[in-house]
């Protein structure tokens, strides 16, 4: 779900190749969240080995992630740790989504209505504790570093971005401009070529780039502002915001009544969680303040192959590609850069 103030809000698209030798802070979960949901076999269900294990999340990490490291991108992955008690809500709620998507994908099974059924597999995807680890585990041996947040991992990231850790977040949510996050970037693991679901339709994503500063000056906000807003227009915890107001509304109201207490006077909030937690939440998230700095390795190709081709059944002619490719891609790039300093 995620704060979705997109209407309001400006970006800039760029090129995977512009945003060569930048640190990100991907957030892992929103990330392989997108895996799962997106990498599926034509009647929606994931990718799968012989033992009934999902790979799909795995064959996102490594081919997804190696465009990223072809364009000379340094990914760090964030991971989410021990969920706000006041998240509570959300999280049942996602799982009535899922309850209710996974009836409706067999049903249409049934029928034999693969577009439908591909649609709504995709809103079935859960994430297991042993994907979780198995993610880490590739990561690892990609030689890409992992960062475990105590809390949310959207909020680790941006308070890495913040201490210029990281140059940007990666995320498809906007919460992290909320957190404080200088910079996001959108689609970053989605760049290239698409196919749209239940279609035989091909559409080009480029990453989308969003400057925190570019945002509050364009919409007349301060930081804590676009907060309120984001409040009011929906957040992980208190999904779907105030009933009738949407970003404009909500930025209309924000840019008269101006600070909080004014704001949250003239509208009726019906949630579990008061307004006040939120805010505070997204002022002064539970991060990691005492982290050891990433560090990025070379990918040892050999424990990636055992990983996935030995154990998880990948094809080892698919990955050696890959490589391959990246490596030459490696190549060209550190001649590229060398030529640029004679």
């Amino acid at each position: 779900m995620g704060v979705d103030i997109s209407g309001i809000v400006e970006f800039k698209q760029i090129e995977l190749s512009r945003l060569a030798l930048k640190k990100i802070g991907v957030d892992a979960f929103n990330t392989l969240y997108q895996f799962l949901s997106i990498i599926r076999q034509i009647d929606g269900s994931p990718l799968m080995d012989s033992k009934g294990r999902v790979t799909s999340h795995l064959s996102g990490i490594f081919y997804r992630t190696i465009n990223m490291l072809k364009a000379g991108i340094k990914p760090c992955f964030v991971f989410d740790g021990k969920a706000p008690v006041f998240k509570k809500k959300t999280q049942e709620l996602r799982n009535e989504i899922k309850e209710k998507a996974l009836a409706e994908y067999e049903k249409a099974i049934e029928a034999g209505d693969l577009k439908k059924a591909f649609s709504k597999a995709s809103q079935t995807s859960r994430l297991t504790s042993e994907m979780i680890e198995s993610s880490k585990k590739l990561l690892e041996h990609m030689g890409l570093p992992v960062i475990q947040a105590p809390s949310e991992g959207e909020a680790q990231a941006s308070f890495m971005a913040q201490k210029n850790e990281f140059f940007a977040v990666g995320s498809q949510d906007f919460d992290s401009l909320l957190f404080g996050a200088p910079r996001l970037v959108r689609n970053l693991a989605l760049s290239g070529k698409r196919k749209l679901p239940g279609k035989q339709v091909f559409v080009k994503v480029e990453p989308e780039i969003i400057e925190l500063n570019d945002v509050l000056t364009s919409l007349g906000l301060t930081h804590e502002q676009l907060i309120i807003l984001g409040i009011l227009t929906g957040t992980d915890y208190n999904p779907g915001g105030v009933k009738g107001i949407g970003p404009k509304k909500a930025l209309k109201l924000v840019l008269d009544k101006k600070n909080f207490d004014a704001v949250f006077r003239e509208i009726s909030w019906d949630f579990d969680v008061s307004p006040e937690q939120i805010f505070e939440l997204f002022k002064n998230p539970d991060v990691l303040k005492d982290y050891s700095a990433p560090e990025w390795k070379p990918m040892d190709i050999e424990k990636v192959k055992k990983m996935l081709c030995d154990e998880y059944e990948f094809s080892e002619e698919r990955v050696d590609s890959a490589y391959k490719k990246f490596l030459e891609e490696k190549k060209s790039g550190s001649q590229m850069s060398l030529a640029g300093f004679k």
